[in-house]
């Protein structure tokens, strides 16, 4: 008879339908196995208390501390009543509130020296922090606790969950024991020879270990299995996707000997760095291989890595076969399509009067353009008369054919899904090789577990020519002569001949859309300040500080055209200052623009930052950047702008910006099913065991691709790779 294995079975069987209800709505947490793998986040011990000192504002918290005061007090004339009740952990303090009918049992319950543990929503009630009306479960002094919290906590540590409204630590804590038993049954994706030589306690006795702890070292045992488990049957798959894509084939593009490449090296009025050699080398090498290659370029602000994909693209062209750039915004396909005809001169232009005979057409493919340019460059790649196609992804719609498409060059993977750049595999005759490049530099573990399915080459070293950039935090609120002081510097700067960009986080008008500059952030729902805006900015600049400077705005609603030509006239030297929202973040090329001033900095990323940082210094004067901000010194926000202005490395920026965010944000939706399969793993902490889960899974894989002697590695894999992230994976 077919049953249902234990941890498939729904919850609402097992806790019934208003639980189960929340757990799904709340928690994305359906079946048995689904919370018995939503793990504690922290354990307090039953004799100690929480830091109340670092509570989190505006989070679900749950904490375990003991009451230091209660007092009533009456408001409107004695017609309504508030219990206020401070708490204390030794750390810090916190105040509790309950108003009207409701205070009558926690003012009974919740007495001078009692201990309980309580959840809630933090918030700030006249500069203070405060829970409002929590939910409290008591604990006794001698640790013999009402059944409700501590059924089944047998040792002394008290897990707590991550936990929503209405299902409070302690509720999902009494959902896990009705669970428990089922673990028994969990299938165990780890290879027998690698748990034992890994010395890993098995799966069972790891799930109740974590949940139902009697020792720290239960908790230590419990994490490393589970941590193997995530990162082991995540590396599979990937190494099954390698595995698979090495076994399509693909035609090896070799440089035609004295052909276009050798033509282009031949003028180009530098020498390549080292690291553009070397790299250039990996790709030539498996550009030569019969199957696809897929590798990721990643390379500092400014390192070169455009150079790198234009000889990759030449190599192609030279043997016969037509290369794709996919960039992410016109304004960036635009300027790509510049710089490379410019690089390129008569080389680009082949079939055309004056143009070399070696040379090939280069042309630009993206939503806007008017139809007889759209019809000839869509038939110029039909015929194989333009070996580089430079476009958005208006170049993967259906009615785009390519003659050969050999190879495609994606700029700025993170913008650019999975699927589109799929898509645009699709195209060739037989699968194109892929190069995806980005200038925002990935921690090698990220790299192993968001791109893992891509070879890693780094471009770290800056060409020669490029001018040091010297970055300042200005704080506006604190000391506003800072602020007029930036405008000086940005006018001293254009007297000297050069310009400047001022980027802010909005547009500015009515439509704003939420998406402009990031998410709320804790400290900006303190402020309730809207983010400065691009067109206030401006007018305030030019009847201001800016009065008589040639000031223009570029946003991305602008027309396609508008956009263009701002653009063109600041590269041309015809515009001084640049009022502008993200647009410009990544390949905007304007040697001669050397300030950088960004409003309400607090409100970006760490290496959104960076890249912003990265559009000045690109030329022989130095380079300024100020980061302007209204936030407090002592504030988590002015700490991450220090460290933007204390260095110039990406590398060691993403790492900062990686430990401040949460694990899911980093690994976004970049790659759809990686955030949700990590629960354990924390990306950056665990390199070595990521790095160790890669090795084992490449070997398993190579003995046994299709796991067929691995039926529980399998069930594991089908698991993780549920629908959308079937997509992600398996993608040939």
């Amino acid at each position: 008879m077919d049953r249902v294995p234990a941890l498939d079975e729904p919850l609402k069987k097992l806790l019934g339908g208003p639980t189960a209800k929340v757990m799904a709505e709340q928690l994305d947490l359906h079946t048995v196995g689904d919370l018995l793998h939503h793990y504690p986040r922290r354990y307090e011990e039953r004799g100690q208390l929480t830091k109340l000192a670092e509570l989190p504002l505006d989070e679900d918290v749950t904490v375990v501390a003991q009451v230091a005061d209660a007092r009533v007090h009456t408001f409107n004339g004695g017609r309504g009543q508030r219990l206020e009740i401070t708490i204390t952990d030794g750390s810090g303090r916190l105040q509790l509130v309950f108003f009207g009918r409701g205070i009558h049992k926690p003012h009974k319950d919740l007495l001078p020296g009692s201990r309980a543990m309580f959840a809630g929503k933090v918030s700030m009630f006249n500069r203070r922090l405060q829970l409002a009306h929590p939910t409290y479960a008591k604990l006794s002094a001698d640790g013999d606790d009402s059944a409700e919290v501590v059924d089944s906590w047998a040792g002394a540590l008290i897990p707590i969950y991550p936990a929503c409204k209405g299902l409070e630590s302690w509720k999902i804590a009494k959902a896990v024991d009705a669970v428990l038993p089922s673990a028994q049954e969990a299938v165990d994706p780890l290879p027998a020879s690698l748990r034992e030589g890994r010395g890993f306690v098995p799966l069972p006795e790891a799930l109740l270990k974590v949940h139902r702890p009697h020792t720290k070292d239960d908790v230590e045992q419990a994490r490393q299995r589970l941590k193997w488990d995530e990162a082991f049957v995540l590396q599979v798959a990937l190494a099954r996707r390698r595995h698979a894509d090495a076994q399509l084939p693909a035609v090896a593009r070799r440089p035609a000997p004295d052909g276009l490449l050798d033509a282009f090296d031949a003028k180009l009025p530098f020498t390549l760095t080292d690291g553009q050699r070397t790299v250039s080398k990996e790709i030539f090498d498996d550009l030569a291989t019969e199957h696809p290659m897929h590798r990721l370029l990643q390379g500092e602000v400014g390192s070169g890595k455009t150079m790198v994909a234009l000889r990759a693209m030449l190599a192609v062209v030279d043997s016969g076969g037509q290369a794709a750039m996919l960039a992410p915004t016109e304004v960036l396909a635009q300027q790509h399509h510049r710089s490379i005809t410019e690089m390129m001169g008569e080389l680009a232009e082949g079939g055309m009067l004056g143009g070399s005979d070696l040379g090939t057409k280069v042309v630009l493919l993206t939503g806007s353009m008017g139809a007889p340019a759209r019809r000839q460059a869509l038939l110029d790649l039909v015929t194989g008369e333009a070996g580089i196609v430079i476009g958005t992804h208006a170049l993967i719609e259906d009615k785009v054919q390519f003659h050969d498409l050999g190879l495609v060059v994606v700029d700025e993977q993170h913008r650019f899904g999975v699927e589109q750049r799929d898509a645009l595999r699709g195209k060739g005759k037989q699968p194109p090789h892929l190069l995806v490049m980005t200038a925002t530099p990935i921690p090698r573990t990220v790299a192993m577990t968001v791109f893992g399915d891509l070879e890693t080459s780094v471009l770290d070293q800056l060409p020669a020519g490029r001018s040091p950039i010297a970055s300042h935090v200005v704080p506006a609120q604190d000391k506003p002569h800072f602020l007029a002081r930036a405008w000086e510097r940005v006018r001293e700067e254009v007297a000297k001949g050069h310009q400047a960009y001022v980027v802010c986080p909005r547009i500015g008008d009515d439509e704003d859309e939420k998406k402009a500059g990031r998410k709320k952030s804790k400290e900006d729902e303190a402020e309730k300040r809207p983010p400065l805006a691009v067109l206030d900015i401006a007018e305030q600049l030019r009847s201001g500080p800016l009065q008589g400077l040639r000031i223009e705005v570029l946003h991305g609603r602008m027309q396609p055209d508008d956009k263009d030509d701002v653009m063109r006239r600041f590269a041309a030297g015809e515009v001084d200052a640049l009022i502008a929202t993200t647009v410009i973040e990544v390949g905007v090329n304007v040697p001669n623009a050397t300030a950088m001033v960004i409003m309400d900095a607090d409100r970006f990323g760490v290496s959104q930052l960076h890249q912003l940082r990265g559009r000045v210094g690109r030329g022989s004067a130095p380079g300024l950047c100020l980061l302007v901000t209204e936030m407090p010194e002592a504030s988590a926000a002015r700490a991450r702008l220090n460290a933007v202005a204390a260095t110039l490395d990406g590398f060691e920026l993403s790492r900062i910006d990686l430990e401040q965010r949460r694990e899911g944000d980093v690994l976004g939706q970049a790659q759809s099913g990686v955030r949700s399969s990590l629960r354990m793993l924390a990306v950056i902490e665990d390199e070595e065991v990521i790095a160790a889960a890669r090795e084992e899974a490449v070997a398993v894989v190579g003995q046994d691709p299709d796991l067929e002697r691995l039926p529980a590695l399998r069930t594991a894999l089908d698991a993780l790779l549920d629908k959308d992230r079937e997509q992600y994976l398996d993608k040939g």
